[in-house]
């Protein structure tokens, strides 16, 4: 049972094609950029073969999608002999709303609910349904999942999600804390578990997902309780780009002294601001860290000092919320590849139960591994994460179960 993932933003695709009938066994991946652009470029990673890679004019994603679906079935690169292999296909959707709170089977309704929240994930939703329309006319036997950023954390209570506005705003217009990267909590949370013998039910995690976008989560008994983004990703911790946290009030202020409109104001807080806003270097955390620590570069280390700042106290608070916590996390590009960044969080956190192994930290990259002293009362990891997997696995069990309830009614 071959599933393919695809994770389609405003002028990409990522993808992924994976035997779930052979221990999920990787068959392809691949990464198509630039498109609508002049020289798109498609990079295609078939297993146990060469990479391929193409460049050519891509004006939508219908012509990208086609085009992923070509190198899948060529005969030199490709790990398919038929579409017909395909069982069934994953769409990563950043934005489900509260309409839902799992995984989801495909229809006309589904896609119409998709596109009543655009205004909430006005960069991301809208090109998950040009992935979903387009693979729809090019393949539209095969049975498709959408998969939501936001439906992992829908368990979080009202006190929690709600913000201190008037309270139709949340009525009318559904203003609230949807948060995101549900996928990859949810996978590290019960990966981490299960590699540590923890029951799921019986346990309180933070789960810290550092990358560009940055996220933090307080997982309570298998339940996401909070999040740090909010009804968009900017909220919560500084960002490669994006401010976080951020008084509304300078917002305006800023706004209004250097006349500023709407689309530049998300400008500013989306692309301008974060790490790159602070240090004027760069976005990417390599970068800060060198210029920080190899240069003596003050604002890059300001920005560092910024980024550990916030998640710690993340972690401080999301602790409180739950009474305690039994269990952090860190996972995504920063938090899989950074031993120092994690060593420069939990330095500190002592008082909450963190007994850090340095010497067991130094040297972890990209691979799970337990980086706390074995008689620490909180256990810190480091945990690859693999949404692409979490994917593939609701997309099977829901095309399964459709398929199964469907036999019983025969």
């Amino acid at each position: 049972m071959k599933i393919l993932v695809l994770n389609c933003g405003s002028s990409s695709i990522k993808y992924q094609l994976i035997n779930m009938a052979n221990n999920a066994e990787l068959l392809a991946k691949g990464l198509l950029d630039r498109i609508g652009l002049k020289d798109s470029e498609l990079k295609h990673q078939p297993r146990g073969k060469e990479a391929y890679m193409l460049i050519q004019d891509v004006p939508d994603h219908e012509t990208g999608i086609d085009l992923i679906l070509k190198a899948l079935l060529d005969p030199d690169h490709g790990v398919i002999e038929s579409v017909e292999d395909i069982f069934a296909v994953g769409h990563r959707v950043a934005h489900g709303g509260e309409n839902f709170s799992a995984s989801a089977l495909i229809t006309d309704e589904v896609m119409k609910h998709i596109e009543e929240v655009i205004e909430l994930a006005p960069l991301h939703n809208p090109a998950n349904l040009k992935g979903i329309v387009s693979m729809k006319k090019l393949l539209p036997k095969v049975p498709m999942v959408a998969v939501f950023d936001t439906a992992f954390h829908q368990s979080i209570p009202q006190h929690a999600y709600m913000y201190g506005l008037p309270y139709e705003m949340y009525e009318v217009d559904k203003i609230r804390r949807y948060g995101f990267h549900g996928t990859s909590h949810k996978y590290v949370f019960q990966k981490a578990c299960d590699a540590l013998f923890m029951r799921q039910d019986n346990i309180k995690a933070i789960t810290c997902h550092l990358g560009n976008g940055a996220s933090i989560a307080a997982i309570k008994n298998g339940k996401s309780v909070d999040t740090s983004m909010g009804l968009t990703p900017v909220e919560g911790l500084l960002m490669g780009t994006r401010s976080g946290d951020l008084d509304l009030g300078a917002l305006l202020y800023i706004m209004k002294k250097k006349n500023l409109n709407v689309e530049d104001a998300n400008n500013l807080i989306n692309k301008k601001s974060g790490v790159l806003g602070i240090s004027g270097i760069s976005y990417d955390m390599r970068d800060i860290e060198n210029a920080a620590w190899n240069d003596g570069h003050k604002r890059a280390q300001l920005a560092l000092d910024m980024y550990i700042y916030r998640i710690k106290k993340y972690i401080g608070a999301y602790a409180a919320a739950m009474g305690g916590v039994d269990l952090i996390i860190f996972t995504g590009g920063v938090g899989e590849n950074g031993p120092e960044t994690r060593e420069a969080v939990c330095k500190g956190l002592e008082f909450l139960g963190v007994q850090f192994d340095p010497e067991r930290n130094t040297g972890i990259r990209g691979k799970l591994e337990l980086i706390s002293r074995h008689d620490s009362p909180v256990k810190v990891m480091v945990v690859p994460t693999n949404e692409e997997l979490v994917i593939a696995h609701d997309t099977l069990k829901i095309v399964a179960f459709k398929d199964n309830h469907k036999n019983q009614e025969i």
